[in-house]
Order: C-alpha cells, then structure tokens, then sequence
C-alpha cells in the first residue's frame, strides 16, 4: 500500500510562496491544502486569499482550498467561486481549535452543535458543484462526542475524512486519541487520513503498524521542523540534506521578498 502524504494547512505559514518553495526543495507531497477561507456574506474574497488559490500563484502538483464556515449560502458561494478557478475539491475546516474560531460557532466550535451541523452538511453536500472532504476534530470537550459525529458524517458522501484526535479544549496538548481514532476506522464508510503529531518516521511508524489500513496522513509541524519528512516516510534518500535546508531557508526568504517587492503584499489582509 502506497502512503499518501498530505501538508496541513498553517495559517499564516504555508501559503502559496512557501509551498512553491517547498515543492521545489523537498516534494513527496499528494496533497496541499490552503489556510482556511473564511466564508462571509461577501461576494468577494480579500486580496490575500485569492492571491493564495489562484492557479498562476501555485505551481504544485495537487492543492485542496479549505473552507470555514457554518453557513451554507456562505459555504456554496465560496465553493462556486473555486469551481471557476478550476479546483474540484474543497475542504471543510471543522478542526481548528482556536477561541477567536469557536467563539463563532466555527471550526471545530460547530462540533457542539451537532443538529446545526447536519443541517449545514446536508445542504451542501445536496447543493455543492465540487467534492468535498472535512477536517474534523473528536468534538469540543469529550472524545465520546465523536461517536455522534461520526454518525452524521456517514450519512454524507464526504469526499475523505481527516481526523485529529483530539478534542477543541485539547488544543495541541496532550497526545492523539488513538483509541477514539480506531473507532472512526471501524465505524466510518469514507476513506480515512489520520492527522497529528508525526513528527519522526518514528510517529509514522507507529501509527502505520497499529492502522494499516489507514493509507493517507497529514502532517503539519512535523514537516517545518524535517523538511524532508514527506520523502523519508516514502523510503526515498534525502541526500545532501544540510546544504539542501540552508539553500530551502534561503530560498524561502527569498521569495517572501519577492513576492513582496511585486506589490503582493502576502502579509497583508
């Protein structure tokens, strides 16, 4: 069985000029996915975030726009906007765990709510041009909480299910439910990717000898701290790995200021 590789989504880090960067250095990746757009009632998108999906801003191989929201209209719009752009896939963003997001009822807030959220799901799932695959946590304050929402999930045909195990009050603490990620393997009728603390091929291995059957994961802060992580979990040689980090960081500040010279503004909103 092939392992897919997946590059999670770092808000205010992996953006288009570091994943070009990272694609021309290290590779190994199947999947990118961009920093959560935030659905609003705008028509629009802010600068930053188009800059970000646009197709001539991007130049690897596969990449999966994620998607917050709790609204459906707002949730379809976005979707639409990104069927024009030539994508056939988005990401639902019910993972992330942070105040500012759940306050909003948002990310993995939207959890808590689960008759709102199968609502939400079954709307967008009817009415939705593209495939669309979820980024979920366990839940807000219990593991439990995840035997429910797995229940809603396969009601939908949700493209993959990427699970953190762990729940929103976690955070990044603690360490992955790992026995709550084995229910999910049993229970759930769409593909799996497992997401969370894999930092070693060590991690990987450990979570690949007790799932076997699991065969995508998604790795975050593993890959900014080994670079070569990706292609070292394939069993490919990272040859020359010192001088190649020294000229990736090199080239990656590079082409921050670059892109900021060109008038593009990355760090701006």
């Amino acid at each position: 069985m092939t392992m897919q590789v997946y590059f999670a989504p770092l808000e205010s880090i992996t953006g288009y000029v570091f994943r070009n960067v990272y694609e021309t250095y290290y590779g190994g990746i199947d999947r990118y996915f961009t920093p959560f757009i935030t659905a609003t009632d705008s028509r629009r998108l802010r600068n930053k975030e188009m800059r970000d999906i646009l197709p001539d801003n991007n130049s690897v191989g596969c990449l999966i726009p994620q998607i917050m929201s709790n609204r459906a209209e707002e949730f379809l719009r976005v979707a639409d906007q990104m069927a024009e752009l030539g994508y056939d896939t988005v990401n639902l963003n019910l993972g992330c765990p942070a105040r500012t997001v759940v306050s909003k009822g948002k990310g993995s807030g939207f959890l808590a709510r689960t008759v709102a959220l199968d609502r939400f799901l079954r709307e967008i799932y009817e009415k939705c041009p593209l495939k669309i695959s979820i980024k979920t946590r366990l839940g807000v304050d219990d593991p439990e909480e995840f035997l429910e929402i797995i229940d809603i999930y396969n009601q939908y045909p949700v493209e993959e299910l990427i699970i953190h195990p762990r729940v929103q009050k976690d955070y990044y603490k603690n360490t992955p439910n790992l026995d709550m990620f084995a229910e999910a393997v049993k229970r759930c009728r769409m593909p799996l990717c497992y997401n969370g603390d894999i930092c070693s091929v060590e991690d990987y291995e450990r979570i690949h000898t007790r799932f076997p059957e699991v065969s995508r994961i998604m790795i975050g802060r593993g890959l900014l701290t080994h670079p070569g992580l990706a292609l070292a979990i394939k069993g490919e040689p990272v040859t020359g790995d010192i001088t190649r980090i020294g000229k990736y960081a090199d080239a990656v500040c590079r082409a921050y200021c670059e892109a900021y010279d060109r008038g593009s503004r990355c760090f701006s909103r």
